[in-house]
């Protein structure tokens, strides 16, 4: 069987190179790439020698013999490379946000329902953080009953200096909780096991940055299923003085015990990443997860060949970005301090 022939186009946000080598490491073959920036194509090319830079993406979208496409293009023009993308016969993987309005997510599922092409969204904080996956087995097995609330938090580190002017300015980015926070919606939905959510409250401010007022950097939200409840924190106040860039945690609370995540650093304490910590009737146990496979690639891979949903369903991804964007909107419209949109 040949490998799965795939490319780049839009390389704007660093996370190109997880969704790249997400893909390499399940066998498949990236052929070409395009970017309008050639500092990012330098980069680009550097690590991936094996792909041929193209000038005009169209080489890229009529070439038959390309299955997938992948794109880390700024965030408010990634909706309209993924209906591009579908309409030349491609199935997409995006980075998040995949959308940055409810009217692109509207555009994009209703051609994705015409063409039955697949789209994805690298949730990376689910799907490349091998914690979050064996919370997922973890959940699946019974381990700590039936879930009743999750809370995830994802701090990160601003690196004001290093961003590009499209970061700074809301129409975009997305905002703060649209870009951010979809992780911990996709992960909600997930751990809740339920695609029936609503946002029940949603703020954004912007506490520290007055110089870039386009900038949101503070967001957070109370969300629900039927069965479920959940908080999400977001913001770009990482200190300086932590190791990495962001101390992301996710609590679960089941009706038979609780797991915490500590997805990227385990505070003043164990060395490493993906520390899982699972409390129950037995007692407490530290789990060391950084042997579990992240299965992501190889079953979008298998999903693109046999036309299947075993990576993430569809229904599942698209829900997650609205949630996060019906969050992002109320946040604005209820928010005390005055955000620029």
């Amino acid at each position: 069987m040949s490998a799965l022939r795939f490319a780049a186009i839009g390389l704007n946000h660093d996370h190109i190179y997880g969704q790249v080598n997400v893909m390499l490491r399940a066998g498949a073959e990236l052929v070409a790439f395009h970017a309008v920036e050639d500092d990012l194509a330098k980069i680009f090319a550097e690590r991936f020698p094996q792909a041929k830079r193209v000038a005009d993406k169209r080489e890229i979208l009529e070439d038959s013999s390309i299955a997938l496409i992948v794109s880390a293009a700024i965030s408010s023009e990634r909706a309209g490379l993924a209906i591009e993308a579908m309409r030349h016969g491609k199935d997409v993987m995006l980075d998040k946000p995949g959308m940055v309005t409810l009217d692109q997510l509207a555009d994009v599922k209703k051609v994705q329902a015409e063409t039955r092409r697949i789209v994805s969204i690298l949730y990376s904080e689910h799907f490349e953080t091998a914690s979050t996956v064996k919370a997922g087995e973890l959940v699946k097995a019974g381990a700590i009953g039936k879930v009743i609330h999750t809370t995830g938090l994802g701090p990160h580190r601003l690196r004001k200096p290093t961003r590009p002017e499209w970061f700074f300015d809301r129409k975009r980015y997305g905002g703060i909780i649209a870009d951010i926070a979809s992780h911990q919606c996709e992960q909600f939905l997930f751990f809740a096991d339920s695609l029936e959510a609503e946002v029940l409250s949603a703020t954004v401010s912007n506490r520290a940055n007055p110089e870039t007022p386009g900038l949101q950097d503070y967001g957070d939200f109370h969300v629900r299923t039927p069965d479920v409840t959940g908080y999400v924190r977001v913001d770009w106040f990482t200190p300086d003085g932590l190791s990495t860039w962001g101390d992301g945690r996710l609590f679960i609370v089941g009706t038979e015990g609780t797991i915490e995540l500590r997805k990227y650093i385990d505070v003043a304490g164990r060395p490493g990443t993906d520390h899982l910590f699972l409390t129950d009737r037995k007692g407490m146990q530290h789990i060391d997860c950084s042997g579990v496979e992240l299965p992501y690639g190889r079953q979008l891979a298998a999903d693109i060949r046999d036309r299947t949903e075993t990576a993430m369903g569809q229904e599942h991804c698209f829900k997650a970005m609205e949630l996060a964007l019906k969050a992002q909107a109320l946040a604005e419209a209820t928010s005390l301090n005055s955000i620029q949109r």
